[in-house]
C-alpha cells in the first residue's frame, strides 16, 4: 500500500495585497465563518461605533530603524501575568505577516466559528510559548496554503526564487568558510565609510517593500496590541470599562488614541502617498440581511395563515393593491428567486425568535393582521435591497480574485513570440518608443496625482 506524501518543508509564503476582500476570502479558506473584514478610513467612532468590530489590523511601512520587535530579553517574555491568557505568536516568516496578523486577532475572539481546524490548532498550542506558536503557524499548511491561493503568480514565483537565492548563498558562504579561513584585513576610515553607505542603501531598498501588521484585539476586559516582531509578547493597551470580559462595547475608545498616534506618526514621515491602511473584522453583513429576510418570509406565512382563517373567500382586495402586486418579488433573491422557499438561516437565535413571532401574530387583533402583512411586505422590499448589495459585492470580489491570480504571463509571452514570428515585432516596438519620446517633450499640465498605496508586502 503506497503511502501519502508528507509536504515536510512547503512552499515559501507569497505576499498578498492588503485588501478587505482578499482578507475576507483568506477568513473563510481558513474555515472561520460569519466574518468580513473591511476598511476602515477613518476611526471616529460615527465611522466605528455601529460595525461593532472583533478586532482590527493595522498595515502600516515601517523602516529599518523604527522596527517594532524591542530588544528585552527572552527572560522578560510574557512577564503580564494578564498577557498570558492571551493567545499570541511570534512571526517567524517574512511573508506571513497578514495571516500571522489575523490568527493573533482571531484566536483571542469568543463567540465565533473558527471552524475544526483552527479550534484543534488554538487547542494544540494552547501551552506552547509565543515562539513555538510561530513555528507551528509556519508549518501548518491550512494556512500557507490559504494565502498563497490569493498571492498573484508573479509573487508566488518572486517567493520561490527569494528562497533558491538564499539557500544557494547560504551553500556559498558555507563552502568558502569551509575551504579557508576568512583573512583579516584591516580596517580604514575610506572602507568603514563605504560599508556604512552600503548598509545605509541596502536599508533603503528594504524600506520600500518593509509592511507590516499590527493586531488589536479586545480579550479579557483589555485591549490588547499583538505584533508578532515584538519579544516581549501582547501590549496591554487599557482596560475596558465593562463588567462583562468578553464585551466588546466600548473597546473602541481605548484604542482610538492609540491607533491616531500611529496614523499621525506615519503621515509626519514625508511620503507622498498615504502608506497605511486599517481593517475591521466584524459580523458578515450578509449573514444579517439574510435572515433578517428569512425571518420576513416566515412572518408572512404565519400572516397569510391568519387572513385566510378571517377571510375565507379572499383577502386579496382586502390589502394594498400595489404591495399585493409586489409581494411576489419582495421575497425572492437571486440566489433563490422562489418567494415561498425558505432558506438556510445563520442566527444561533433564530428559532426563538420565530417562535416569539408567531405567537405574537396569533395574539394580533383582527383589525390589526392586514396592516401587519403590508408593513411586512415593505419591510421585505428593504431587506432584499441589502441582500442584493452583498451579493453584488461578493460576485465582484469573486471577479477580482480571478483576475488577481490568473497568470497572464504565459499568454503574454507567446503572443510576443508570436509576434516576433511574423516580423510586426519590431514595429510595434518603434511606435511605442515614438509615443513615448512625443509624450516626454509635451508639458505636464500639473502635477501628479497622489495615489493610494497598495500594501502587498510585510
Amino acid at each position: 500500500m503506497s503511502t501519502p506524501s508528507l509536504d515536510l518543508v512547503g512552499e515559501p509564503f507569497a505576499v498578498i495585497e492588503s485588501d478587505p476582500g482578499v482578507f475576507t476570502t483568506l477568513i473563510r479558506k481558513l474555515g472561520v465563518q460569519g466574518l468580513e473584514v473591511t476598511e476602515l478610513y477613518s476611526v471616529e467612532p460615527h465611522e466605528t461605533d455601529h460595525l461593532n468590530p472583533y478586532g482590527l489590523i493595522f498595515c502600516y511601512l515601517c523602516d529599518g530603524e523604527g522596527n517594532t520587535a524591542d530588544a528585552l530579553p527572552s527572560d522578560k517574555e510574557l512577564d503580564d501575568p494578564d498577557a498570558r491568557s492571551i493567545w499570541f505568536a511570534n512571526q517567524l516568516s517574512d511573508d506571513a505577516c497578514a495571516s500571522q496578523a489575523i490568527l493573533n486577532v482571531l484566536l483571542n475572539c469568543k463567540r465565533i466559528e473558527l471552524g475544526p481546524v483552527l479550534t484543534d490548532f488554538a487547542a494544540d498550542t494552547k501551552e506552547m510559548s509565543p515562539v513555538m506558536r510561530g513555528l507551528a503557524v509556519s508549518n501548518l499548511t491550512l494556512v500557507r496554503e490559504a494565502q498563497n491561493s490569493l498571492a498573484r503568480p508573479s509573487d508566488i514565483r518572486g517567493a520561490r526564487q527569494a528562497l533558491a537565492t538564499a539557500a544557494l548563498e547560504s551553500a556559498k558562504s558555507k563552502a568558502k568558510a569551509a575551504a579557508s579561513p576568512p583573512s583579516k584585513k584591516r580596517k580604514t576610515a575610506s572602507s568603514s565609510s563605504r560599508s556604512r553607505r552600503k548598509v545605509a542603501s541596502a536599508r533603503a531598498d528594504d524600506k520600500l517593500d518593509a509592511y507590516h501588521y499590527i493586531g488589536y484585539v479586545p480579550a479579557h476586559g483589555r485591549v490588547w496590541e499583538l505584533d508578532g516582531l515584538r519579544a516581549a509578547g501582547p501590549l496591554d493597551v487599557g482596560e475596558i470599562d465593562s463588567d462583562d470580559p468578553t464585551s466588546r462595547a466600548g473597546w473602541m475608545d481605548i484604542v482610538r488614541p492609540v491607533l491616531q498616534r500611529r496614523m499621525q506618526t506615519v503621515l509626519q514621515s514625508g511620503a507622498e502617498h498615504i502608506q497605511y491602511n486599517l481593517l475591521a473584522i466584524v459580523d458578515d453583513p450578509y449573514f444579517r440581511a439574510s435572515d433578517e429576510l428569512e425571518m420576513l418570509k416566515r412572518e408572512r406565512m404565519a400572516l397569510e395563515r391568519r387572513l385566510r382563517e378571517r377571510f375565507p373567500d379572499g383577502w386579496s382586495d382586502k390589502v394594498d393593491p400595489a404591495l399585493f402586486a409586489s409581494a411576489s418579488e419582495a421575497f425572492g433573491t437571486t440566489l433563490r428567486p422562489r418567494a415561498q422557499e425558505t432558506g438556510k438561516v445563520f442566527a444561533a437565535d433564530f428559532g426563538a425568535r420565530k417562535m416569539a413571532k408567531e405567537l405574537a401574530i396569533l395574539e394580533m387583533p383582527e383589525r390589526k393582521v392586514v396592516p401587519a402583512w403590508e408593513n411586512c411586505v415593505r419591510a421585505a422590499l428593504s431587506a432584499k435591497v441589502a441582500v442584493e448589495e452583498e451579493i453584488k459585492k461578493s460576485r465582484r470580489a469573486q471577479a477580482d480574485h480571478v483576475r488577481r491570480t490568473f497568470d497572464y504571463e504565459p499568454f503574454i509571452r507567446e503572443f510576443v513570440i508570436a509576434l516576433e514570428n511574423e516580423g510586426l515585432l519590431d514595429d510595434v516596438l518603434e511606435e511605442r518608443s515614438g509615443a513615448v519620446k512625443e509624450s516626454a517633450a509635451q508639458p505636464r499640465p500639473g502635477p501628479p496625482s497622489k495615489p493610494r498605496a497598495k500594501t502587498r508586502r510585510k
